[in-house]
C-alpha cells in the first residue's frame, strides 16, 4: 500500500447562501488552505474532516493501492484527484496524491 498526501488547495465561504439557509453553528470547518494530511495505507489521517474524508475516502483507498487514471485521463498526474468536501458553504478542495 501506498502512502497518499491530502493537501488542502482552496478553501471558500458561500456567505450569501449561509445567511440565507443555514442556522448558525459553532466549529464549522476548522481546517485551513495550506494543510496536509497522510493517509497512510488508505487510512483516515488524524484530524482530517469526517465529512471531507467520505467525499474522498475510495478516491484515497484506490491511490493507496496503486490505482489512479481517475475518469480516463482527467488529472494531468494520473495518480491524483482534485476532491472537495460536500459542505456546500464552505466547500474545501483537496489534492490528493500518492506519495512515491
Amino acid at each position: 500500500m501506498k502512502d497518499v498526501r491530502i493537501t488542502v488547495v482552496r478553501k471558500v465561504f458561500h456567505s450569501d447562501l449561509a445567511a440565507k439557509y443555514e442556522n448558525p453553528i459553532e466549529h464549522a470547518c476548522e481546517t485551513e488552505q495550506g494543510a496536509v494530511y497522510v493517509a497512510i495505507g488508505g487510512e483516515k489521517p488524524d484530524g482530517l474532516c469526517e465529512s471531507a474524508w467520505g467525499s474522498m475516502r475510495e478516491f484515497v483507498e484506490e491511490l493507496a493501492r496503486g490505482g489512479g487514471n481517475f475518469y480516463d485521463g482527467w488529472m494531468k498526474n494520473p495518480h491524483s484527484a482534485m476532491i472537495s468536501c460536500n459542505d456546500g458553504f464552505r466547500p474545501v478542495s483537496f489534492l490528493i496524491e500518492t506519495i512515491e
